[in-house]
């Protein structure tokens, strides 16, 4: 059957398989015009026709109502070379029969006729079958050529948007430290000269300067997650814990803020970065813990999701955002039967309503005012970006007033997979 597609263009498929059915109707009918004067029965005459000419409609039939849809018209001449593939086939077990000592067909001119027409419905019925599948699988081909088409263009955009994101960030310093400079300048020159309106002009354009000056930074961090990340190497995130709080130690020891850590696993990551994401989520949960001293957990809980989907939820994907787990960067280490670690960062602070719960990882948006709370809205981006590129992901589960619990989920490299399987 594989010469079917090497015909397509020169048979047209569809014509042949009428064809075949019109000759078998015009044998049917040729042979009851013939055998009726003979004198025979009826009944005889009726059934042999109804075989012959019968299985010739069916053809006809079939061949007219081929479906575009489901059947590409490359593929007709498939079934076409079925049809008659089913007729040879009959023909040379006849002949072989026909062959062997003391046999032979008792009426050849009505046998041959009915079984090579039920061999060409047969033929008819398998080739759609095939021709089905292998239109099926062309246009799995086509949809795949497209997704790999697409997701170039969505990796050249995405560079793109990350060099733009750069380059701009980058260039934006210069021009902002030089005015952050002046103003300095004014207040330390002039402060005694303005009224009180004057300094709280002064005092918006410095805040100002110094809050633009942490979007920039934290802008560069966000589109340097891809490009400038550093290689993958094992990780003990209890040590990297211990950095954020020596980096925060601060900010805890103004707030009285508790800080329990249960013990944490080491992975293959980025340090650097995978420390910047902890530290984000430590200091959000500080900074939104409501009336009285913060109590953050951080806990580690080993699962397996077949699924690949490291936190079993679909309910923080928006429809613009790609479902599933990205692959690892390095590729070398990460395990491949859904074997995930998910990191938590709990809080029993204010809590983020239902509806807010995908927005907060949107960069640039923020649930409350910078008088209220302080950040530039890129922090959750930046983790969020941060955990895709080790292969996982992150979703907060939150009840207003009663805290929030923001889950990463990174994938068990192998050999934690195979330690946790000893045990």
């Amino acid at each position: 059957m594989a010469r079917s597609t090497d015909v397509a263009s020169p048979i047209d498929g569809r014509h042949v398989v009428i064809g075949i059915g019109g000759l078998y109707v015009a044998l049917g009918s040729v042979r009851a015009l013939t055998q009726l004067p003979l004198e025979r029965s009826i009944a005889s005459v009726a059934i042999v026709f109804a075989f012959i000419a019968g299985s010739g409609a069916v053809l006809v039939v079939g061949g007219y109502r081929l479906p575009d849809d489901e059947i590409h018209p490359r593929f007709y001449s498939t079934i076409a070379w079925w049809c008659l593939g089913g007729i040879g086939a009959i023909l040379g077990m006849l002949a072989l029969y026909h062959v062997q000592p003391d046999t032979g067909l008792t009426e050849p001119e009505r046998s041959i006729p009915i079984l090579t027409a039920f061999a060409s419905v047969a033929g008819f019925g398998v080739g759609t079958y095939d021709a089905r599948a292998k239109t099926a699988t062309r246009k799995l081909q086509q949809q795949n050529r497209t997704l790999e088409r697409v997701q170039t263009q969505l990796e050249e955009s995405n560079e793109r948007l990350e060099q733009f994101a750069y380059v701009a960030s980058h260039d934006l310093k210069e021009p902002l430290r030089m005015v952050s400079s002046y103003l300095q300048l004014v207040d330390s020159r002039y402060a005694d000269e303005l009224d009180e309106e004057g300094e709280e002009f002064l005092e918006y354009a410095v805040d100002g300067a110094e809050r633009m000056r942490e979007m920039i930074d934290d802008l560069l961090e966000y589109s340097r997650v891809e490009t400038r990340g550093e290689p993958f190497e094992p990780v003990d995130l209890e040590a990297v814990i211990r950095d954020v709080r020596k980096n925060l130690e601060l900010r805890l020891e103004e707030t009285g803020a508790d800080i329990a850590v249960e013990e944490l696993p080491g992975i293959e990551g980025d340090e650097t970065q995978l420390r910047q994401l902890f530290q984000n989520l430590i200091a959000n949960a500080v900074e939104y813990s409501g009336e009285g001293p913060p109590r953050v957990t951080v806990s580690a809980e080993r699962r397996e999701v077949p699924s690949a989907s490291g936190l079993g939820s679909a309910e923080r994907r928006s429809a613009d955002r790609p479902t599933g787990l990205r692959p690892r960067e390095d590729g070398a280490a990460a395990a491949t039967d859904g074997s995930m670690w998910v990191i938590s960062v709990s809080d029993e602070g204010i809590g983020i309503e239902p509806d807010d719960q995908e927005r907060i990882f949107r960069i640039f948006q923020r649930l409350h005012s910078h008088e209220e709370h302080e950040g530039t809205g890129i922090g959750l981006a930046l983790c969020e970006r941060i955990a895709e590129r080790h292969g996982g992901e992150i979703r907060v589960d939150s009840v207003p007033g009663e805290g929030a619990t923001f889950s990463v989920a990174l994938p068990a490299t192998r050999e934690h997979r195979s330690g946790a399987a000893d045990t």
